[in-house]
């Protein structure tokens, strides 16, 4: 299997002429890794997901209850995957129960991505599966600006969660190796480091894409709710409440007092997920050994493998591109 098949399916051959068409008249680049990137409504995207992203905005018929859970890759994703789905199937399907969905299925195959899954190779996928649920839950890593135009306007509401540029960086570093089977390539991780920074790097600009939606939660805070896995881990207990409020499924004072809270994050807790035998076998959607989507999530890992210099130039990115937007890691 070629370099660019591992793992995420890059084959080209499967773009339509249209996609092709339009790949031809963006800016490109190849950053790392020989992955061709083109740039569209100014982000950064491997050709075969940009033609999922023009199948969205084509043929995306959002329901009014629709949720979209969104985020920068590696910012916390499979966490609040875990978290939405067993806050609405809670009175269902009880976090101490055998029936729990999280017990035999990946998150990610759960809350499936929309532009890299179901759309990528079509307009018209067959949602009839999720329809047929209580509660459509879907995924993206698209910016608020290309989203909103699929939702064409939609009431459905998103959930944006962002985490620390130095930690979500390296935490797509180690997934690529594990990917590949590589074992800490430091010339891998200088080259994304380089394209990070740049702005150069898969759904990047990193920082264009955090401010879409918190410019986008200071709007319309009914519709956007923006959140951070730094403040997950260090107060998980008022985030999940904060999260169930915006979902419309609150967590009553009875269900709190009978340690729903607890219950629900030690179900979608990572110790706890990686542990199942549905996360150590098997592939997800796209092609992913489940095992390699769990690592350790803890925040400041970062200074185990970046240099100091590495942290501060980006951080003082970070700071510049936030400046007077109100926003702070």
């Amino acid at each position: 299997m070629e370099k660019k098949e591992l793992w995420i399916n890059l084959r080209e051959e499967d773009l339509t002429s249209e996609t092709k068409t339009l790949i031809s008249s963006l800016p490109s680049d190849e950053p790392y890794l020989g992955l061709n990137l083109c740039k569209y409504q100014g982000t950064w995207y491997y050709y075969n997901f940009l033609q999922g992203i023009l199948n969205v905005q084509r043929g995306l018929q959002p329901q009014d209850t629709d949720i979209i859970i969104a985020s920068f890759p590696k910012s916390g994703t499979l966490w609040i995957k875990a978290l939405t789905v067993t806050l609405f199937q809670r009175s269902e399907n009880p976090s101490s129960g055998d029936d729990h969905p999280l017990l035999s299925n990946n998150p990610h195959d759960l809350v499936p991505i929309l532009e890299m899954h179901l759309y990528r190779d079509t307009h018209k996928p067959d949602l009839t599966k999720i329809s047929s649920s209580s509660q459509r839950v879907f995924s993206t890593h698209m910016p608020f600006h290309t989203l909103q135009e699929a939702l064409k306007y939609s009431p459905c509401k998103v959930v944006y969660i962002c985490r620390d540029a130095k930690d979500c960086m390296v935490s797509r570093w180690r997934f690529i190796c594990r990917c590949l089977n590589k074992e800490e390539d430091r010339n891998i991780l200088e080259s994304m480091f380089e394209s990070f920074c740049s702005g150069v790097a898969l759904f990047g600009p990193f920082w264009d894409h955090i401010l879409s939606y918190w410019k986008a939660s200071l709007e319309n805070p009914k519709h956007v709710l923006f959140m951070k896995y730094d403040d997950m881990k260090t107060d998980p207990h008022a985030q999940l409440k904060k999260l169930a409020e915006f979902l419309g499924c609150p967590i009553s004072e009875k269900e709190e007092k009978n340690g729903c809270v607890d219950e629900i994050l030690e179900m979608c807790s990572l110790s706890k997920l990686r542990s199942l035998e549905v996360n150590m076998t098997g592939e997800s959607v796209n092609g992913i050994d489940n095992k390699n989507h769990f690592r350790k999530g803890i925040v400041g890992d970062w200074k185990n493998y970046l240099t100091p210099e590495m942290g501060n130039k980006m951080d003082m990115i970070m700071e510049e591109k936030l400046k007077d937007s109100g926003l702070k890691f």
